[in-house]
């Protein structure tokens, strides 16, 4: 009877150990297709300095664009902490980008100049003494708040979507943010990126445009 015990209980345990077996090799088979893509990207990352695009940090930048908004989800830079701060325009892309160097702190939808006599004008300039927090010209039909000049003091201006002469921003023009170039010349930005200009940028902060 203790014979007929001892086999059986020898018997469960030689059943267990078959079933971990089975179960460890089909974990391994699993986990081996897995284990190779891995190493697959991580030594094509190490050659190319590359990482697929699904790996590829997420953009930050609002969309849809909205014109009342700031243009990325993330909080504006600490230029106190930044080295050689400057600000880049670029006409073709419609976007202003705050730089450190060459470093990109963050990238603004913007509006420039329609083009010819009314074109946004290119090269290097430097943040003027002249700001404010809404003008209205008469000529144009149309004002801005939170602006800021950077070229011939007062005339060539950062500032927001526009407005009518009751400050009442102008939604047929905001919507075009980003996306075409239909300012007088100067560089059109969203409320809170205006706003943020307006408040932050330093007489004499070098602003290139191409």
């Amino acid at each position: 009877m203790q014979k007929q015990t001892l086999k059986k209980i020898i018997a469960g345990v030689v059943l267990c150990l078959a079933v971990t077996f089975v179960v460890v090799k089909a974990s391994d088979a699993l986990e081996q297709p897995q284990k190779k893509e891995q190493d697959k990207t991580e030594q094509t990352t190490k050659k190319t300095g590359k990482v697929k695009s699904s790996e590829k940090k997420k953009s930050v930048m609002r969309k849809p664009i909205n014109w009342k908004r700031s243009s990325e989800t993330v909080v504006y830079p600490d230029l106190d902490k930044a080295k050689d701060f400057w600000i880049h325009v670029s006409t073709k892309k419609s976007r202003v980008y705050l730089m450190d160097g060459k470093k990109k702190l963050y990238t603004m939808y913007a509006s420039t100049g329609k083009g010819g006599e009314q074109a946004t004008p290119k090269g290097t300039w430097y943040i003027q003494p002249e700001k404010g927090d809404f003008f209205y010209n008469g000529e144009s039909g149309e004002g801005a708040k939170y602006w800021v000049s950077f070229k011939d003091h007062g005339v060539y201006l950062f500032h927001s979507v526009p407005t009518d002469q009751n400050g009442n921003f102008i939604k047929d023009e905001a919507k075009e943010l980003g996306k075409k170039s239909n300012s007088h010349g100067c560089v059109r930005l969203s409320v809170l990126d205006a706003k943020w200009m307006y408040e932050n940028l330093e007489t004499n902060t070098k602003v290139v445009i191409d």
